[in-house]
Formats: structure tokens, sequence, C-alpha cells
């Protein structure tokens, strides 16, 4: 995250990895502010050797997801929080970044965590399997939805 601003966005992101049983860490490093921290925590992740995804939460100018990306071999996806306060035009430094930076961009923070779980179940079957499972509930939710207003009219509807 950019800052200690962007946590109570960036929980939902945690709260779906949970549920997929990946192992997270909330940091916090501004591109701006930090760099050279962000760096050597880059640094330190890319040493590692694990299979990682990195979500970068930032939001206005979001300096944080291209760098984050311009700096390791893994992917990046960049869930920026939406701000009123500028229309939603913030959200273009997340998508017009220089050639050579391609950080994924997935504004809803849920579906950020789904596309990570399934990065990282490319190489890891039973996290793919949940992956699939949580895809078949989606999908009976809205099944089951149907059945529900079928034939009916709007007023008949309320809970």
């Amino acid at each position: 995250m950019g800052s200690k601003r962007d946590l109570n966005f960036a929980a939902s992101i945690g709260h779906v990895l949970e549920k997929f049983g990946v192992d997270y860490e909330y940091r916090i490093a501004s591109a701006h502010k930090t760099p050279r921290d962000l760096l050597n925590l880059l640094e330190e992740y890319e040493k590692s050797g694990n299979n990682i995804v990195y979500i970068t939460v930032a939001g206005r100018s979001n300096a944080l997801s291209g760098l984050v990306d311009a700096n390791t071999k893994h992917p990046v996806i960049a869930c920026p929080p939406y701000s009123e306060k500028f229309g939603g035009a913030d959200i273009y430094s997340s998508l017009r970044t220089p050639s050579g930076v391609a950080p994924l961009v997935v504004l809803n923070p849920e579906n950020a965590a789904l596309a990570a779980a399934k990065i990282l179940g490319m190489e890891n079957p039973a996290l793919s399997e949940k992956v699939g499972k949580f895809q078949l509930e989606k999908k009976l939710e809205v099944k089951t939805a149907d059945k529900k207003v079928r034939g009916k009219k709007i007023s008949n509807l309320k809970d």
C-alpha cells in the first residue's frame, strides 16, 4: 500500500485471499515518499525465491504499481481505490504506463485477490481447484437468484 489510508480498502483483498488459503502480507511503502525503502522491500521479496503476485493499492498518481512492476519479474496487480475527489480521473495513472511496465489493473479488491489466486493456481493444483469451486459458487448464486425472480413482478420481490 502507498499509505496507511489504503488499509481499509486493502483489507477485503486479504479476506478473499484467506478464503483461498493464500498467504499474504500487508506492507506500506510509498513510491514518492520512500522509494528507496520500497526498492529494498522488493529486493527482499525477490530473493525469497517464492512464487509471488504483488497487489498494489495506491491512489492519486499511483506510482507504486509502476515502480513495483518495473522492478520485479513477478506479476503485479494494481488495485487503486476509487476517488470521488478526482471523479475517477486518477485511474489513468494505473492504466497509462510507459513501455516495459505492465501492471494489470483490477478495480475491485475482491477481484484483484481472485486474479492473484488464479495466477498462483497455475502452479498449485489445490489452489486452482479452490478457485474453480469459488467460481461455481458464484454461478450458483446467479442461478438461485434467477429462480427466485423468474415470473414475478418487481413489487413481489421485496425480502
